[in-house]
């Protein structure tokens, strides 16, 4: 079968044609990649193949050569370097040309893949004409096919590579792409893509829009797109304006005074919703900036310090004129508006909501005239629209200028759960979720919970959307009346407790999860029962018997699934019975253990029929972590059933968010069982340290199981010694990561990474000290006291880490009374982390942990 056959069948609309046709390319990759990569490219850049091929072609050229996971790109990257050159350029070259094919499809995706292409071999100092060539494309062609996938291959470029790489060119890059978006520019198409590319290479040409005669001319030329005459240059440009007010909001205060003011209230009246969308999104964006700016000027002031950027109140000066606006936009609903198709309406209500925020009691006046005017319509559209307003403005604005309204609204609100609109209903739910969750305070359990509640239970057999929001009221409730401690005898919502769960058991024997609605009644029974009181617990184990009941009838029932889409709906099923059983475990702790037998034996028959991809498996491992906790010690009896599927679970690298839940339960049961859990340590233990050296699965598991290594030594106090010297060698070398500077997100993983080692080491001290073998120990004193002070003097180190580390000197100077490492104690970065733990005020209980810990260096330092 050709390669062209194979890419056309990737697109059957038969699956198994589609799985064979799929298995066969991967094998073909993994086989030959080179000639693989050549294939593709010849099929991309054929004019005689039909155009869906071409797109296919190039896009199964792009996906090899590109991913967002760190290791896989570099495994991408090395898989793409070690072709030989000549067949690298042979496929460049194809590529290259295609750019300027007369198929649209097939030029926009090669694109695509020269961006691909580029991203791995720029920073490798190769290709290093591809943009001087890409420019004369621009510039030295009447082609406007060639012109336009030319563009929108520089703005990839430019979006996917490191600033420096570039550098020496990026001011004959923005030239290119400027003039491409000037209005002199005849073709629309060309410009279109000019300014999409300019979008895409915003972070790039940091440098030039520092400089104000750059930043001028660039922002004259986005401002005068938004006034072209093809609709599509005017929703190109507003979202390049989205962007700018991103990443330039500190540069914009001259631009929205002469123009942006006007151009992106213009364009929320515009008849084009595609525009009015990105007009509606702009302010958004100011609001969500300038959020941003008064939570970092909270911040600064908190500490004594000046925020590194002044906000500049574009959102309170422009609230006269956007405001009548938003509220006009409101009443723009479709009829038979899909909930996952946004809308002018939806836009207009998220931004009236981040608007009430960031004004605050300003939004008040105006709102209020409106909600009134038209909260009785006649018309559904302004009913629903005057509910919206009321709904958004609930948040941001002071609870004692929000409080009497909402008193004269309620009744009118539950009233209105009765409204022959479904659309009024739907928001109405909302809304009433909104005053449960922002100002619980204004509802009195003795005048308005009764009608309240009977309201939302009365929606709970509406449409499914409607059952949803009615689901996330009830929520809301239970979170701002619940008990989640549970030791409250009682709490407002127990009159109406079974009541509530009776009608949610109900709802959720729907036949659909349609608008996600079964799931978001099982939801809310969790919710319900994490919050209860004590006089709900007769109750709550009636649920569990109910809830089992499914399991098991669900478990029965899984050889007679047919299809691939009745399976997720079976899964889906069992997920919320398995969340909604560990919230009652969770809830219940002791009084659990009559049920415990049928507990497990049911979890362990739907592990049984399980496969290794199968979600279902993380909620089920969730309700057995808390089955261990309730049951402590007893849960000895179910682990050598249970372990097969722990270990299999360890070793499922793939599933790597089922591999971390694992490991958290390896915690669960050592903190349980304690010594108990000794049998089975060797294995945990040789299963954690081969994770660690797997270089498949996901490095976000590699903290966890550091931090296992702590519960393990916590539970087996001095018999850990046996694991020490290994551990402490695994402990230093993960010490040893650092993060390059601005990327982030190593940065956030570092972090993370030095929690776990925190935890490790904290568990490994206070084991061993329990178990009277502490000079074990000493040996690596010096090892924990390098990490501790590199941590420490990072400038990058997360402020939680500081807990631990001061746990940590508070735990080694207990172990080590006698002065044995006094001299460790007076090095000048301890002083300094026991100093910040004292001023601390962000870190509950932080001040009480510096001070314990302070006092035993104290002492050992004698």
């Amino acid at each position: 079968m050709s390669i062209g056959e194979l890419l056309a069948n990737t697109l059957s609309p038969d699956q198994q044609i589609r799985a064979d046709a799929e298995k066969q390319l991967d094998a073909a990759a993994a086989s030959d990649y080179a000639t693989y990569a050549v294939l593709l490219s010849q099929e991309l850049s054929n004019e005689q193949t039909q155009s869906f091929i071409r797109n296919a072609a190039g896009l199964a050229l792009k996906n090899s050569l590109s991913s967002n996971e760190g290791q896989r790109k570099l495994e991408i990257s090395q898989r793409w370097l070690a072709i030989p050159e000549n067949t690298r350029e042979n496929v460049k070259q194809t590529v290259f040309m295609t750019l300027g094919s007369p198929d649209s499809r097939a030029s926009s995706t090669a694109a695509q893949v020269v961006s691909a292409i580029g991203a791995i071999e720029l920073p490798q100092g190769q290709w290093l004409d591809l943009m001087k060539n890409l420019l004369d494309n621009v510039t030295n062609t009447d082609n406007t096919q060639l012109k336009q996938a030319t563009l929108t291959a520089i703005g990839y470029v430019c979006e996917s590579i490191e600033h420096e790489i570039l550098a020496a060119q990026s001011g004959s890059i923005l030239t290119a792409v400027v003039q491409g978006a000037r209005k002199e520019e005849p073709s629309q198409d060309v410009r279109r893509a000019a300014i999409t590319a300019l979008y895409n290479s915003l972070e790039f040409i940091r440098d030039n829009f520092d400089r104000e005669g750059e930043r001028n001319y660039i922002m004259q030329v986005v401002c005068e797109a938004t006034q072209s005459s093809d609709v599509n240059v005017q929703v190109a440009a507003f979202e390049c304006l989205v962007r700018i007010m991103q990443i330039y909001y500190d540069k914009m205060r001259f631009y929205m005074e002469k123009a942006l003011f006007g151009l992106t209230v213009l364009g929320m009246k515009h008849d084009d919703e595609r525009v009015a969308l990105q007009a509606v999104e702009f302010w958004s964006t100011v609001c969500e900036e300038e959020l941003d700016l008064a939570q970092e000027a909270l911040e600064a002031a908190e500490t004594g310090d000046q925020p590194d950027r002044l906000s500049h109140n574009f959102a309170k000066a422009a609230l006269p004129e956007i405001l009548p606006v938003l509220l006009w936009l409101l009443t723009k609903q479709e009829e038979d508006a899909d909930e996952d198709d946004w809308n002018v309406s939806m836009a207009a209500g998220t931004c009236l909501s981040l608007l009430a925020q960031c004004v605050e009691d300003a939004v008040v006046a105006p709102v209020i005239p409106f909600v009134e005017n038209h909260i009785r319509s006649q018309e559904w559209r302004y009913r629903e629209a005057a509910v919206m307003a009321f709904g958004s403005i609930l948040e941001g604005p002071e609870h004692k200028m929000l409080g009497n309204l909402v008193n004269q609204a309620l009744p009118v609100l539950i009233e209105m759960m009765k409204d022959p609109s479904p659309q009024v209903k739907d928001t109405t739910a909302w809304t009433l979720g909104r005053v449960s969750d922002l100002l619980i305070e204004c509802i009195k359990p003795d005048v308005h919970l009764h009608p309240l509640i009977a309201s939302l239970v009365y929606g709970l057999k509406d449409s499914p959307r409607i059952v949803s929001n009615c689901c996330w009221a009830i929520m809301s409730l239970s979170d701002s009346f619940g008990n989640k401690d549970g030791t409250a005898s009682t709490y407002p919502l127990s009159p109406y407790f079974e009541g509530i769960i009776t009608e949610l058991l109900e709802t959720t024997e729907r036949a659909t999860n349609e608008s996600n609605s079964r799931t978001s009644a099982y939801e809310c029974i969790s919710s319900l029962v994490t919050g209860a009181a004590l006089d709900c617990f007769a109750t709550i184990l009636k649920l569990t018997v109910t809830i089992l009941d499914r399991l098991d009838i669900s478990i029965s029932q899984q050889n007679q699934i047919l299809g691939q889409d009745e399976r997720i709906i079976y899964a889906e099923l069992q997920s919320n019975l398995c969340s909604v059983l560990t919230s009652i475990i969770r809830k219940l702790r002791t009084e659990v253990v009559p049920f415990a037998d049928r507990i497990m034996t049911t979890l362990l028959l739907l592990f049984n029929t399980q496969s290794k991809h199968s979600t279902t498996l993380e909620d089920g491992f969730l309700a057995v972590g808390a089955l261990t906790t309730a049951l402590e010690a007893d849960f000895t009896r179910y682990l050598e059933a249970f372990a097969p599927f722990l270990y299999h679970a360890l070793s499922n690298h793939e599933e790597h968010q089922l591999c971390n839940i694992a490991v958290g339960l390896i915690g669960d049961i050592c903190r349980a069982l304690q010594d108990q859990s000794l049998p089975y340590c060797d294995t945990f233990m040789n299963v954690l340290l081969q994770n660690l050296q797997s270089p498949v699965l996901h490095r976000d598991v590699k903290p966890a199981i550091l931090s296992c290594f702590g519960d393990i030594a916590l539970a087996i106090s001095g018999r850990f010694d046996v694991y020490l010297e290994v551990v402490m060698m695994v402990l230093a070398q993960a010490s040893n990561m650092r993060a390059a500077d601005n990327n982030y997100d190593m940065i956030e993983y570092v972090n993370f990474l030095r929690e776990g080692i925190l935890e490790a080491y904290v568990g490994i001290v206070q084991g061993l000290k329990t178990g009277e073998k502490v000079d074990a120990l000493a040996p690596y004193v010096n090892q924990i006291f390098t990490f501790l002070s590199m941590t420490y003097n990072d400038p990058e180190r997360g402020e939680s880490l500081i807990r631990g580390m001061i746990g940590l000197l508070g735990d080694l100077a207990e172990a080590f009374q006698g002065g044995q490492i006094k001299t460790a104690f007076h090095q000048e970065w301890v002083s300094a982390v026991l100093k910040e733990g004292r001023t601390n005020r962000n870190l509950p209980g932080l001040r009480e942990v510096t001070r314990w810990a302070k006092e035993m260096v104290k002492r050992a330092s004698q």
